[in-house]
């Protein structure tokens, strides 16, 4: 949240400085194809089990955007999709039902909701242009423990960057393709009765991305 608070004032102030120069107002939508990995690991009671996951995910957004001089463009894209993981199983040793071990199911599966990107982009040249910015996404746990307690919400939150070609028309009308590269880092959730953790580790994503918008 204060990374949010700190962009929007930033942006605020550079366009309060850039209103005697020509700026437009951007507004479209997107369609994204993206691969993202990362390594999950449960503990319970110290007995640990590891696995990698690579997910391929299609997804739309909205988007809006100020810009100045046809160089600089300060925007906003939320992802209107809920993006959901696959359900990961483990059978384990429940010591806290008895005495002598006893085997319980574990299933844990994630949504993912609300993915925001707020970005920077610089434009190379006519058409080519650079961008860069952070990224937030609410994680949502959807879990069956043996043991009967639950996880809670959480929200990851890292750095996006891309490149991309963007074609404008007379009329304002405009259409981009673009490569990006996401990298949410690492988050750690305990369950409510204290000897279930899971993690979800080096969250990264790549994604190609094509839009279509309208300038103002």
């Amino acid at each position: 949240m204060k990374k949010i608070i700190i962009f929007l004032i930033t942006s605020m102030f550079f366009f309060g400085q850039a209103s005697a120069v020509d700026f437009s107002v951007n507004v479209g939508l997107s369609g994204s194809t993206a691969v993202f990995h990362a390594e999950g690991e449960e503990n319970e009671n110290g007995e640990k089990a590891k696995e990698d996951a690579t997910g391929i995910a299609d997804f739309g957004s909205v988007f809006a955007e100020a810009t100045v001089n046809d160089l600089i463009t300060v925007g906003v894209d939320f992802v209107t999709d809920t993006l959901s993981s696959e359900t990961a199983e483990s059978v384990v040793d429940d010591i806290t039902t008895s005495a002598s071990n006893t085997r319980t199911t574990q299933k844990v599966q994630i949504d993912f909701e609300d993915l925001t990107s707020y970005y920077v982009l610089v434009n190379l040249t006519e058409g080519l242009y650079v961008k860069g910015g952070y990224v937030s996404v609410d994680v949502i746990t959807n879990e069956s423990l043996g043991t009967g307690s639950t996880y809670g919400d959480t929200t990851m939150d890292g750095t996006v960057m891309g490149v991309g070609y963007n074609r404008t028309l007379d009329n304002g009308i405009f259409f981009r393709v673009e490569g990006n590269y996401m990298d949410l880092g690492s988050k750690s959730l305990t369950a409510s009765n204290a000897d279930n953790k899971v993690s979800l580790n080096d969250l990264i994503g790549a994604s190609a991305k094509v839009s279509v918008g309208k300038s103002f």
